[in-house]
């Protein structure tokens, strides 16, 4: 295939091939095809141009997954602004912190986080526009509302005889234009603003589109958005790829329970499922294990005439689960469970597991399925070097660095941040530790700040304690803290699995006895767990469903 350069030049090939077909639909809603995207994304252009807009001024968006803010964020980068996409889980107050902070002239909103804003702290804001019809929410110009009020007669003065495809006429891009600002969930204090330019997220869809979509895909099947788009994850891989290749996307606007997570994927059926590891572990450990755990199906598993039979079926049981069309699984954002990892390669499902972050947009590294190693997060993609940083990477694990066309071109408003995070060869350090085989194929360990140490000064990390521990009986979810030098367990049981057993409390704290004794004899010494400590609260988890542990972790 012929790489593309220009991002704005491949949403214009997109729409005007995929004219006549269904773009973007939320779920249970109103589906807009890709003319009525193109015609959206022109009215848009005219309320920009008219009330002021330059570009390459701030356009904020805040709110949850739906058609309108694909359209109002593809607008934005098409017009030559930069988008801001804040995660609609942010509180008010980190709301109007990095409004102020990026600069942002305007601010798309969705409902939820309409009625919990207050524009009086974002003094240098222009206007507030409300995703749900683009409706005015706030206004501090006489052009903007004027733009917004004669919308329809601006539209229809410019095209008189209907807009058509051969108006359509983009932004010309840059490759190092600053394309958006990516403000990560971050852990203490304020969130870093990632600078992502038009070449990182052209450098993300050509390696999707060379080894995902053009030997495996079709256009015009469907997608399910479930990850925010507000999160590079989310919106390169479900939202900026589907529709730079004429899918047919859904999505969820509301709160993804299970069940409605379940649901989707009956109705939608998509060719392809994009997730991170708590949905897969979810749906595994609640819709199959408890099919498959029994006496009977164990005792045909350990028949060699008949198991392969039997996991071709439980293969097909598991794949359905998923909609029963997608090529493959792709799961990223946090490391899967070894259990349930282990169960998916026994059973032959076609899954990976794909590796980056927000400072590259966010691929790093990924492996199709037929060649993905097991335990592994793949190869680099293509256009991304990565390096070990250690004497020797096939053993003694080491910080992984990556550099390449996906990578940053820093934090916005902080060079002391960025000096730290990019090196003077270019480098950018991830903060995670993890090893390479002699293919190349990555292994992480753990992220560098959460290595705990032990007594005897041996290294410790606590995602692979509890990777084990979160395998065992009525675990939901744990964390592995440091107290003192001991290393104590922070788990969230199933308490709805406990009650279906009729379990009281006291039987709770059994099952937790007998886990930290078999969670012992499973580790090294070094690494022993003093203790379980009960949870009666899920924990605090960031938009990609990972725990906040610098809210758990005693110093």
């Amino acid at each position: 295939m012929e790489l593309n350069k220009s991002f704005n030049q491949i949403i214009t090939k997109s729409i005007v091939s995929n004219w006549d077909f269904d773009a973007l639909t939320d779920y249970k809603g109103a589906t807009l095809q890709y003319k009525d995207v193109a015609r959206k994304i022109e009215k848009i252009h005219i309320i920009m141009e008219q009330s002021g807009v330059r570009k390459g001024d701030k356009i904020a968006l805040c709110g949850r997954n739906s058609a309108h803010w694909g359209v109002a964020f593809i607008a934005t980068l098409t017009y030559g602004a930069v988008a801001v996409p804040i995660l609609h889980e942010f509180n008010a107050e980190q709301i109007h912190n990095i409004v102020n902070h990026s600069g942002s002239r305007l601010l798309f909103v969705g409902d939820v986080v309409a009625k919990c804003i207050d524009p009086e702290q974002m003094p240098a804001l222009e206007g507030i526009v409300y995703l749900p019809d683009f409706s005015l929410f706030t206004s501090r110009s006489d052009q903007l509302t004027y733009a917004r009020e004669h919308l329809n007669e601006l539209f229809g003065m410019k095209y008189p005889n209907a807009f058509r495809k051969e108006h359509i006429k983009y932004h010309e891009d840059q490759e190092e234009e600053l394309a958006l600002i990516n403000y990560t969930s971050g852990t203490t204090g304020f969130s870093k603003g990632v600078m992502l330019p038009y070449r990182a997220i052209v450098g993300n869809l050509n390696f999707i589109f060379k080894y995902l979509a053009e030997p495996y895909m079709k256009p015009n099947c469907n997608m399910l958005c479930i990850l925010p788009m507000a999160h590079m994850y989310g919106m390169t891989v479900e939202f900026l790829y589907p529709f730079c290749y004429g899918y047919h996307i859904f999505f969820l606007t509301r709160l993804p329970s299970p069940a409605i997570i379940a649901q989707a994927f009956a109705d939608v059926r998509p060719a392809i499922v994009v997730a991170v590891p708590l949905i897969i572990e979810k749906i595994i450990r609640k819709k199959v294990f408890p099919k498959i755990q029994n006496n009977m199906v164990r005792l045909l598993l350990n028949m060699p005439v008949i198991s392969k039979k039997v996991k071709q079926k439980i293969c097909e049981q598991v794949y359905e689960a998923f909609g029963g069309q997608a090529y493959e699984i792709i799961i990223g954002g946090a490391a899967i469970n070894q259990e349930v990892e282990t169960f998916l390669k026994s059973i032959d499902f076609p899954y990976t597991v794909g590796y980056g972050t927000t400072e590259c947009a966010p691929l790093i590294s990924y492996r199709d399925y037929h060649e993905y190693v097991p335990g592994s997060c793949g190869r680099a993609v293509m256009g991304m070097e990565v390096r070990i940083l250690s004497n020797d990477p096939l053993h003694q694990e080491g910080e992984i660095v990556t550099r390449g066309q996906n990578v940053m071109l820093g934090y916005y408003k902080n060079e002391e941040a960025t000096r730290e995070a990019i090196d003077e060869e270019g480098w950018y350090h991830t903060g995670d530790l993890g090893t390479m085989d002699a293919d190349g194929n990555i292994f992480i360990r753990g992220r560098k700040k959460n290595m705990l140490l032990s007594a005897n000064g041996q290294n410790v990390y606590p995602e692979e304690i509890e990777d084990k521990l979160n395998s065992m009986a009525l675990v939901s979810e744990c964390i592995v803290i440091q107290r003192d030098e001991k290393f104590i367990a922070l788990v969230y049981p199933d308490y709805e699995e406990a009650r279906n057993l009729g379990f009281t409390d006291e039987d709770i704290t059994g099952v937790m006895n007998q886990n930290l004794q078999d969670l012992n004899a499973a580790i090294p010494a070094y690494s022993k767990v003093a203790a379980i400590e009960i949870r009666k609260e899920e924990f605090a988890k960031t938009p990609k469903k990972s725990i906040k542990r610098y809210l758990y972790q005693e110093n």
